[in-house]
């Protein structure tokens, strides 16, 4: 399994690439080209707030934590004074941040179904529906916020399985199959829950047109 510098350095790289190639292809701008590469470089560090202690899930619930306070604070900016709403705020805050990650860790198995290409479209496809519906991003924009975080989770599935193929002994690791897998066949109840989650989210996404043609134009781009 690669190491949590490995993972964030070649999701940054292809992160970079995307981004850059987008925006030669006349996708995105350069405010928009860089907002696809920290989406990329964040989805490539993502499966592993699965790992209990890691890194990886103390930066992340500390990302995730932000966005969840302009949620709080656009919600219940009407409903309360001014220290009332800075005092939810920080309630969200350190929920998100403390709360939700002790649960997340509680909950969660290392290289289960965090680590699987369900995992990767569940989250590719809750970007897309913050991105329209919370921060009102026009449909193509929002879907390559969507599919940015999804290539950058694959992008670590993928590193993961590289790194259990063991070229100089030639032999594959015993973690080899564990992570770049459709959904995790141990738990195929957990797995279910996941699939209605994300078809849960479908009235909250953009409209579906505009994501068939940024990925044709994408493909085009890459050929």
């Amino acid at each position: 399994m690669a190491n949590f510098r490995t993972h964030l350095v070649v999701a940054a790289a292809g992160g970079a690439a995307i981004a850059h190639g987008g925006w030669q292809g006349g996708l995105w701008e350069v405010r928009e080209a860089l907002q696809v590469l920290a989406l990329v470089t964040l989805g490539g560090i993502l499966p592993d707030i699965d790992a209990d202690r890691s890194k990886a899930i103390r930066l992340i619930f500390n990302l995730l934590a932000v966005p969840a306070v302009v949620a709080g604070a656009l919600l219940l900016q009407g409903r309360l004074d001014t220290g009332g709403l800075l005092l939810a705020c920080g309630a969200i805050y350190l929920g998100v941040r403390y709360l939700g990650a002790r649960l997340f860790s509680r909950f969660t198995v290392h290289r289960g179904l965090w680590h699987s290409l369900l995992a990767a479209g569940l989250c590719g496809l809750v970007t897309a529906a913050l991105s329209h519906r919370l921060f009102a991003q026009p449909d193509t924009l929002a879907w390559a916020h969507g599919v940015a975080v999804t290539l950058g989770f694959v992008i670590h599935l993928a590193l993961d399985e590289l790194y259990s193929v063991d070229l100089i002994d030639a032999r594959i690791k015993r973690s080899f199959g564990t992570a770049l897998k459709p959904f995790d066949w141990r738990s195929p109840g957990n797995s279910l829950v996941m699939l209605l989650a994300a078809v849960n989210l479908l009235p909250w996404l953009p409209a579906w047109s505009p994501l068939w043609s940024l990925l044709a134009q994408g493909a085009a781009l890459w050929r």
